[in-house]
């Protein structure tokens, strides 16, 4: 397996400016690249915005609590992007696995970069 097929390991993304984990215990990360601005992002959850003008949608904040994880999940399984697997990855933190969409079922980080 050469370097570029292993998994992202999701630790490294993000982390040097992030807030500490026992605040934020989660945190999205975004294949920005790939969105082609469905919206169902913005429908499902009040932290994702899509701009009309660019059709990009963003995250208000990509750290977040337990208060902030159904409607980030919710709007990571509804992201049809990627052939319905997703480009909004929400990260448990405290384990590092990934736990929306999940695509594989094991907790992998399912990016494709």
């Amino acid at each position: 397996m050469s370097e570029a097929d292993e998994p992202v390991d999701p630790s490294e993304i993000g982390e040097q400016d992030a807030p500490p984990v026992a605040e934020k215990p989660y945190k999205i990360i975004f294949e920005a690249n790939k969105c082609f601005g469905a919206g169902k992002c913005a429908e499902y959850s009040d932290n994702w915005n899509l701009d009309i003008s660019t059709g990009i949608a963003k995250p208000e904040t990509y750290f977040f609590g337990e208060e902030d994880l159904d409607h980030n999940i919710a709007a990571a399984e509804a992201c049809p992007a990627k052939k319905d697997k997703g480009i909004i990855h929400v990260v448990d933190r405290r384990t590092n696995e990934e736990i929306a969409p999940d695509p594989e079922g094991d907790g992998t980080l399912s990016v494709d970069w």
